[in-house]
């Protein structure tokens, strides 16, 4: 079969998709990876995976609906061209015009997959802005359109269906929960930690609704009583978002010693391996992959109690799930660990055997590729 994949980033697609592209491939089938920033370097890792890289144009992020819809004719010739036998994309914008570009190119079987619902739907401490409600409204209506056209929509986690489907009443043909876009477990083997040294770790765009506000203040607290435990912050700065931590406030935490941060990396797995307890703040998620990662290594987790983050602890068990917004609780749960250090590799253990039986690449492409039906 020809298998059309709809994403966004390349490198996205290479590190998240490689696997299942991979599996596609092993099965017979031609995959046609879509993706809006392609270099001479990932068509090439690309086409080592046996799939072939296709470019496409699209704004991820811009809100001119002629531009959307001159893209999506655009994308529609583009898949009318190829003929494929099926079109699955992900994503939100993806999802949406992609789902209606495959329609208008007579593509039969039209599958989605939303792995979060993204920050239009993120409850944040403040309420919800008019702005953001408003995109809320745009969103649901072209879900609704879009949805009609699915012959199956994918999520990741049990609370979004509900807090979309359900909530705003969307007709669905099919709707199936995968849990999780799974690892190469090779790629995290576990590492027993060093109980000499207790460390924090938080991986992630420094963004507010990744929780890196709370996860400072946490460290501020925990330090004013055990000044030697280090908060290590990996990940990069978005300024341009409202959300986004400041260079000049990042600069004097690190200089006071709030915070160690290491910037964007690529050696996450090894970063992770030198923690001791991994914690994600986060407003909502699909299911993170970071946290994943982290499980996978042997760590236990401290996250909040919301959409995604809570598939991933269950609590007292491989970890602690706190209240969103609430430093305080994200500071005595990181205090119970530095006065338990013990407990560091028994629910780091717990988080590994998770992640073996939850988060493997292999069972969850298979997984996948029953829901795609091939």
């Amino acid at each position: 079969m020809k298998i059309v994949l709809i994403g966004t980033a390349a490198g996205s697609m290479i590190g998240f998709r490689a696997h299942l592209i991979k599996s596609l491939v092993a099965k017979g089938h031609h995959v046609f990876a879509f993706a809006l920033d392609y270099t001479k370097e990932t068509k090439l890792i690309m086409k080592k995976f046996g799939a072939k890289p296709v470019d496409y144009v699209f704004n991820r992020t811009g809100l001119n609906p002629f531009d959307d819809l001159r893209n999506m004719f655009k994308l529609a010739v583009q898949l009318k061209e190829i003929k494929p036998h099926l079109v699955f994309s992900y994503f939100s914008k993806p999802v949406i015009f992609g789902t209606f570009a495959a329609a208008l190119a007579g593509v039969d079987r039209r599958v989605a997959m939303l792995e979060g619902l993204g920050f239009v739907f993120t409850d944040q401490p403040e309420g919800i802005p008019k702005k953001t409600q408003i995109l809320r409204k745009i969103q649901v209506f072209l879900y609704r359109l879009s949805f009609l056209l699915l012959e199956n929509i994918i999520f990741l986690n049990l609370d979004d269906p509900k807090d979309l489907i359900t909530k705003h009443s969307i007709k669905v043909k099919n709707v199936d929960v995968l849990g999780g876009i799974g690892l190469d477990l090779s790629l995290y083997p576990y590492v027993k930690p060093d109980p000499k040294k207790i460390a924090f770790l938080f991986v992630g765009r420094l963004l507010k609704e990744k929780g890196i506000n709370e996860f400072i203040a946490a460290a501020r607290m925990v330090k004013q009583q055990y000044p030697d435990v280090t908060f290590t912050v990996l990940g990069g700065l978005d300024e341009d978002n409202p959300g986004g931590l400041k260079s000049a406030e990042l600069n004097r935490l690190t200089e006071c010693g709030v915070i160690d941060y290491l910037g964007y990396v690529t050696n996450v797995a090894e970063r992770m391996a030198e923690c001791s307890v991994f914690v994600l703040p986060s407003f909502r998620e699909g299911v993170p992959r970071s946290t994943q990662e982290a499980m996978a290594i042997g760590r236990p987790v401290i996250t909040t109690d919301v959409p995604g983050c809570r598939e991933t602890v269950i609590d007292g068990v491989n970890g602690f799930m706190v209240p969103p917004w609430q430093p305080k609780c994200l500071a005595n749960k990181m205090t119970y660990f530095i006065e338990h250090p013990e407990q560091i590799a028994i629910m780091g253990l717990e988080s590994y055997k998770f992640a073996q039986e939850k988060f493997d690449a292999e069972i969850v492409n298979r997984k996948l590729i029953n829901m795609l039906d091939l």
